[in-house]
């Protein structure tokens, strides 16, 4: 998708936007281009700069791939780090502000595309590796999305999701699969808007793999230095034979 001219009827729209919904997702994104890139430049978010941005690259280099798909790059930080190991990458992603800010650094190839687009098979790319950090957060957007990933791999490749952890994620609240309202407690003020998550369980997730013609090869789970509490779990699943 690309930028449009707004219309009188945006705003009105807007606001009949469903406040738990993937369009809302979407939505709250377009709202948060400036402030999420810089902190992920400034490298102001503590749990990506402890753990989970090493953690992904790692299970990334443990598949040795030639190519990447980066799905939801946001401003392209993981393509640009991959290629530094040699990897030739591609991002996309739905916020044109976001690809916008990938390009400007380069470092790979960006394209501006939903999730719906990529299920509905608009994306002409294939990759060694798909990856998909921290950016499944919807519901019927993911899990269409994650169903068209075996058409996204290369033979023998690999798709890589990591996510916030269940148990973790779950906090006070039952755990059972559902929306959550979002927060941006602990960033800047320059927020705004937060976007609303839809909550997987582990068993959800797993289910989830498996009716998309998945096989999980590998599950990890990265530590906090700190809590020495999963600060992230990783999926690494191939195509089943």
């Amino acid at each position: 998708m690309a930028d449009s001219p707004r219309t009188d009827s945006e705003p009105h729209a807007r606001s009949m936007l469903d406040p738990l919904s993937d369009a809302k997702v979407v939505d709250s994104w377009h709202h948060n281009v400036a402030p999420w890139t810089a902190a992920v430049r400034n490298e102001e978010i503590e749990s990506r700069r402890l753990v989970t941005n090493r953690a992904i690259i790692e299970a990334v280099l443990s598949r040795s791939p030639a190519t990447i798909l980066d799905i939801g790059c946001g401003e392209g930080w993981l393509v640009r780090a991959l290629a530094t190991h040699g990897m030739r990458g591609t991002g996309v992603d739905v916020v044109p502000g976001l690809i916008d800010e990938a390009r400007r650094l380069g470092g790979g190839d960006f394209q501006v595309m939903s999730y719906e687009s990529i299920a509905a098979g608009s994306l002409q790319v294939t990759a060694d590796v798909v990856v998909a950090n921290f950016a499944l957060i919807g519901e019927r957007s993911v899990t269409d999305l994650v169903r068209t990933t075996p058409t996204l791999l290369n033979p023998k490749g690999v798709l890589i999701v990591q996510t916030i952890h269940p148990l973790i994620g779950s906090g006070d609240q039952p755990y059972v699969d559902g929306w959550r309202t979002g927060s941006w407690a602990g960033f800047s003020s320059d927020f705004a808007d937060p976007a609303p998550w839809y909550f997987r369980t582990m068993e959800s997730w797993v289910r989830l793999f498996v009716a998309s013609g998945l096989v999980l090869l590998e599950i990890r789970e990265p530590l906090h230095p700190v809590t020495q509490k999963p600060a992230s779990v990783i999926f690494i699943a191939t195509m089943s034979s």
